[in-house]
């Protein structure tokens, strides 16, 4: 069950969770507020009464807003990093590999909960705790992808962070073109068009150890 799912499980007023419920309840109504209104149009009324308690448990559990916000963010960019990583995970193939990467950044997108706005399309990216948080799990995506790269290749750290940064970036702005986009192209047709562009691109680098005529 999402946050969301559970805020929509918990939200009449009165009934007693417990702590790690309460809390992931308040993520939950938190990330609708925030998704709709931004950091700086939403209140913390607005969040208590999206969750159905009162503005003292919130603070409870909540210091201010902004640490709301970054504990969502918190949840978010973890779970960007961890379906990067299980997609790079799930096959041996490269082009496989590519795919299912390719996919994960889609489906992060397309999520209803629309958290992908917290982490790329945020309206506090000048606070510093947020650009760092966003920042970090651009590298660290970056790095997983990286990390396969410079096995398979033998290239350079340096190189391959430069090549996965790219491969990370490409998939980043081409998914939330698509999910602004009218949609005439589905989901999976974007991501067999993204594939075979990135791996016409990467397969150019020949296996580390296997000799090319």
């Amino acid at each position: 069950m999402t946050a969301i799912e559970q805020t929509e499980a918990a939200r009449p007023r009165g009934t007693r969770l417990p702590r790690r419920a309460r809390r992931n309840q308040l993520l939950g109504a938190a990330q609708e507020v925030f998704v709709a209104q931004g950091y700086h149009s939403a209140a913390m009324d607005d969040i208590a009464e999206r969750a159905g308690v009162s503005k003292p448990v919130l603070y409870q559990h909540f210091p201010g807003k902004l640490d709301l916000y970054l504990a969502l963010l918190d949840q978010h960019c973890e779970s960007l990093l961890q379906s990067v990583r299980t997609a790079l995970a799930s096959t041996t193939d490269n082009k496989q590999r590519v795919a299912a990467t390719m996919d994960a950044y889609f489906a992060y997108v397309e999520d209803e909960g629309g958290a992908f706005r917290l982490v790329f399309e945020s309206d506090l990216t000048n606070e510093g705790a947020v650009r760092e948080r966003v920042d970090r799990v651009t590298l660290q995506c970056a790095e997983a992808i990286c990390d396969v790269i410079a096995e398979d290749t033998g290239l350079s750290r340096g190189e391959s962070m430069l090549l996965a940064s790219g491969l990370g970036g490409l998939a980043q702005v081409v998914a939330r073109y698509w999910l602004h986009s009218d949609r005439s192209v589905s989901r999976d047709q974007a991501v067999q068009l993204l594939t075979s562009l990135a791996w016409r691109g990467i397969a150019g680098f020949p296996l580390h150890g296997i000799e090319h005529p």
